[in-house]
C-alpha cells in the first residue's frame, strides 16, 4: 500500500514538474521559481548525467525504484517515454521522444533565461 501511494505521488510530482517546466516562465510571479526548477533539471540531466548517463533524472530514478518494488519491469529511461508510450498508448520511438524533449527543453531554458534577464543587471 505504501508503494502504491508513493507511485501516485511520484506520478503527480512528475506531472507538476513537467507542467511547470513547460509553462512557469509565462507569469511574472513564477518566473524566478521556474528558472530554479529548470536549473535543477539541467543539473540533473547534465551534471548528474555525467556520472549516471546524460539525461539522468533523479526524480525518475526514485519513481522507478518504487515501480520496481511494485513488480514493474522493463521501464524506459524516461518518464516522458513512459507517459507517451505506456500510459497514452503511443508507439513513438524512444529516440524521437528524447529528441523532442531535448529541443523543447532547450527552447524553454532560453525563454526562461530571457524572462529572467533582469537578474544579471
Amino acid at each position: 500500500m505504501y508503494y502504491t501511494w508513493l507511485n501516485i505521488f511520484f506520478w503527480w510530482l512528475h506531472m507538476v514538474v513537467i507542467g511547470f517546466n513547460l509553462t512557469g516562465w509565462i507569469w511574472n510571479s513564477t518566473r524566478r521559481a521556474h528558472l530554479i526548477v529548470v536549473s535543477l533539471t539541467v543539473f540533473s540531466w547534465l551534471v548528474l548525467g555525467f556520472w549516471y548517463g546524460f539525461g539522468y533524472c533523479f526524480l525518475t530514478d526514485w519513481h522507478w525504484e518504487v515501480k520496481r518494488a511494485l513488480g514493474q519491469q522493463n521501464l524506459p529511461n524516461s518518464f516522458i517515454t513512459y507517459l507517451i508510450n505506456y500510459q497514452l498508448g503511443g508507439t513513438i520511438s524512444m529516440e524521437v521522444i528524447d529528441i523532442g524533449t531535448a529541443i523543447t527543453f532547450i527552447a524553454i531554458v532560453i525563454i526562461s533565461c530571457y524572462r529572467n534577464r533582469d537578474l544579471v543587471k
